[in-house]
């Protein structure tokens, strides 16, 4: 018989899982993925982000696609959102607050100036989830931001990007410090 070792994070995964349900294994039900049961909800208020509310979304779904640790929402009727997302006229930016929870202005300065909606807010919640802009950088870098150019339309976090998120989330739920998000300037 050939057995198998699983290393790293796949094990911890598994173990994690297991010890969750109890020892019992569980599939996801059939057509669905299966979500780690420790990812954080965080949810967002894009009711003010005006003509960028489709972009929001689509930001939102991408770091759900690319990250397991958390998950972003729309906010729902009374409840309080931990993102707020607004349209302005200045240079998007974000203003974070504890990880996964700020503010985060889509500017349409930039808009005008041909960057895409999608990639400034993908590119912005990632401020929210704890990373720093990487300046310059290469398109395949989502938070490069504007200095990939304005033909970058790349809205997904790279390798390295997705890890750190999940890293981030994975010490808050360890109660482990993690670097206190900073105010993102003007012009990223």
């Amino acid at each position: 018989m050939h057995v198998r070792r699983m290393t790293g994070g796949l094990a911890a995964v598994v173990t994690m899982s297991l010890a969750l349900l109890g020892g019992q294994a569980a599939a996801a039900p059939s057509g669905e993925t299966a979500r780690p049961a420790a990812a954080r909800v965080l949810t967002y208020d894009a009711s003010g982000s005006a003509e960028f509310r489709s972009a929001v979304d689509r930001g939102a779904a991408i770091w759900n696609e690319s990250v397991d640790a958390v998950e972003l929402r729309p906010v729902t009727s009374g409840q309080r959102a931990d993102i707020r997302v607004l349209a302005d006229n200045g240079w998007p930016r974000a203003l974070p607050g504890s990880l996964g929870s700020g503010t985060v202005y889509i500017g349409r300065q930039a808009v005008n100036q041909g960057y895409s909606t999608v990639r400034i807010s993908s590119h912005e919640l990632g401020h929210i989830l704890g990373l720093p802009d990487r300046k310059p950088g290469p398109c395949s870098s989502l938070m490069s931001g504007s200095t990939a150019g304005v033909a970058c339309t790349n809205p997904y976090p790279n390798a390295a990007e997705k890890a750190e998120v999940e890293d981030n989330f994975a010490r808050v739920a360890a109660g482990q410090p993690v670097p206190a998000p900073r105010a993102v300037p003007v012009g990223d």
